[in-house]
């Protein structure tokens, strides 16, 4: 097994959160793992990526090369399509249909979403309504949405989600788990 990911986003979306979710379930069933830095501004509103790659063999460089990853995840559209070169033949972009306008010149949501729908495989949300009802933010939702990509079980995210977020209270984690699960039901 072997998922090489590409986590984007804006700063402050819960992209960090998620590579750490995924780390930590990857690392409980005994999968290899490496971690680029997380690039970008770390202020909220900056652009933000993240390489992670797993497998259950070792894994020697941390960088993903163009053409290559199997999942590009990402927090909103125009994130998703500046990582689109990164993506291999057969993989999967799951994003946020809703962008975060950050910038006076973001492209028009048609061209980028019409970019982004010559992807085969693909999977476009609205995280953000989905989050909504759940009381959790929208990075859990795409989570959920990612499950069936990622070859690590729901049950596996599910434990990860306790183990990052237990210190915050059950309501949190109950809403984090009730968000995995509404992205993960809006992919079937």
């Amino acid at each position: 097994m072997k998922k090489d990911i590409i986590l984007c986003g804006v700063g402050g979306d819960g992209i960090v959160s998620v590579a750490k979710i995924i780390s930590d379930a990857a690392l409980n069933v005994n999968l290899y793992l490496k971690q680029s830095e997380i690039h970008g501004m770390s202020q909220r509103g900056g652009s933000v990526f993240s390489h992670l790659r797993l497998s259950d063999k070792p894994i020697f460089a941390d960088v993903i090369p163009e053409g290559r990853a199997d999942i590009i995840l990402s927090s909103e559209p125009m994130e998703a399509l500046r990582y689109l070169p990164f993506l291999g033949p057969e993989g999967c972009v799951i994003t946020n249909s809703e962008p975060f306008v950050n910038i006076a010149n973001y492209p028009e949501l048609d061209k980028i979403m019409a970019e982004i729908n010559k992807v085969g495989k693909r999977v476009v949300l609205n995280a953000n309504e989905l989050a909504k009802k759940c009381n959790a933010r929208p990075n859990m939702v795409l989570l959920g949405a990612a499950v069936p990509y990622l070859g690590i079980g729901m049950d596996k995210l599910e434990e990860a989600i306790h183990h990052i977020f237990d210190r915050k209270g059950e309501a949190v984690v109950n809403a984090n788990l009730d968000a995995i699960r509404a992205g993960f039901e809006a992919t079937k």
